[in-house]
């Protein structure tokens, strides 16, 4: 295990970093592409509800079935899996709407931005309020990252790569907001960016607490809450986001590209 202590840091770091991408993109490009956002958010909802479902859930309840039989580690597979739905649904209903780095915005809104207002207390306010959401949101994704890469290399990578997706439009959602408080774009980068950081802060809280208690309970529990966390986020948020600048079902076609993506990659480390 210690082996893939590197490798599940350095995953959980790239997906934290692509906030930082977002924002970049927020900055560079003048337009939002609606249909490849759309397309792309699916994607990922497709491919955290498939590696949830099929995957990390069960490995969840093997390990819990394994260790308490067959009664205790059933009901504590579902017990886990309805907890982490629980928090991070907690999460989202104590994070103000307007200040939620899941309510996208679009690239054209930095454009319209008033002027007069960019120094405005209030609007400062906001965005200081909006990079600390997405922090307390990349928190537990940090911890799942981590704990999953750890049990799992190639598990970790699928995470990583679903994680990192839709934290690409979370950093536009962010950045637009906090330039709205600053009027200042490298400002807005730099918030954006750092609080991505919030996932790679989520794996050593992981590794310095859960770390001297990891065995194959401890790892079931967190699995089945890192699968209800990850449905959660995929119902909740990615999809409806999806749908907003949905054309033509790309949102569905991406979902299920999503999970053939997933399907495949899971099949090829068999």
């Amino acid at each position: 295990m210690p082996d893939n202590l590197l490798l599940a840091f350095g995953l959980t770091l790239l997906a934290g970093l692509a906030t930082g991408i977002g924002s970049m993109l927020a900055f560079f490009t003048s337009t939002t592409n609606t249909k490849f956002l759309s397309w792309m958010l699916g994607f990922s909802a497709g491919v955290m509800i498939y590696v949830s479902m099929i995957e990390i859930f069960v490995k969840a309840k093997v390990a819990l079935v394994d260790s308490l039989g067959d009664h205790l580690g059933n009901w504590l597979t579902v017990g886990g899996f309805f907890a982490g739905i629980l928090l991070i649904g907690l999460i989202d209903k104590f994070v103000p709407e307007q200040n939620n780095p899941h309510e996208l915005k679009k690239v054209e809104e930095i454009n319209a931005v008033d002027l007069e207002k960019k120094k405005d207390q209030a609007l400062l306010k906001m965005g200081t309020f909006t990079a600390l959401a997405i922090a307390i949101h990349n928190f537990p994704e940090g911890i799942a990252t981590f704990t999953a890469a750890l049990q799992d290399p190639g598990l970790g990578v699928a995470i990583t790569v679903a994680i990192a997706i839709h934290n690409i439009p979370e950093g536009i959602a962010v950045a637009v907001p906090i330039y709205f408080a600053t009027g200042d774009k490298k400002k807005a980068f730099k918030l954006s960016f750092l609080s991505g950081l919030a996932e790679p802060v989520g794996a050593l809280v992981a590794f310095l607490l859960l770390m001297p208690f990891l065995n194959d309970i401890m790892f079931g529990l967190i699995f089945a809450a890192v699968a209800g966390i990850m449905v959660f986020i995929s119902l909740d948020e990615l999809l409806p986001a999806a749908k907003k600048y949905d054309e033509g079902h790309l949102s569905i076609y991406g979902l299920v590209a999503g999970m053939a993506v997933m399907a495949i990659s899971l099949l090829l480390f068999i």
